[in-house]
């Protein structure tokens, strides 16, 4: 599996909104990554795959998504290449994170 170029990735987004990954033989596709919403991540972190798929595929994908009745580390591989396939890793948020160091009141 290669790693997408971010340039690979916004022409990705430009041309369907989609991208591709394979999952037991069968391509689906799936929102990049950075189109996600929360509750979308959340699910697929709970393993909701279904309530995951819904969101990020169409219903066509979806529908295909859970008769496959994929194992865990299908599905894994399929969103790990889904994810790499759009450039980008969802994982914390880009938020400003809090100083490591404590400060004193004076």
């Amino acid at each position: 599996m290669t790693e997408t170029t971010p340039a690979e990735a916004q022409e990705i987004e430009a041309s369907d909104g989609y991208v591709a990954a394979d999952l037991c033989g069968v391509t689906l596709h799936v929102k990049p990554a950075g189109q996600w919403r929360p509750s979308y991540l959340r699910a697929l972190r709970e393993g909701d795959y279904e309530g995951w798929a819904v969101g990020v595929m169409s219903a066509e994908d979806a529908a295909t998504f859970v008769e496959l009745d994929a194992t865990f580390d299908e599905i894994n591989e399929f969103t790990s290449a889904a994810m790499n396939s759009s450039g980008e890793t969802p994982g914390k948020s880009g938020g400003r994170s809090r100083s490591s160091r404590t400060t004193r009141k004076r």
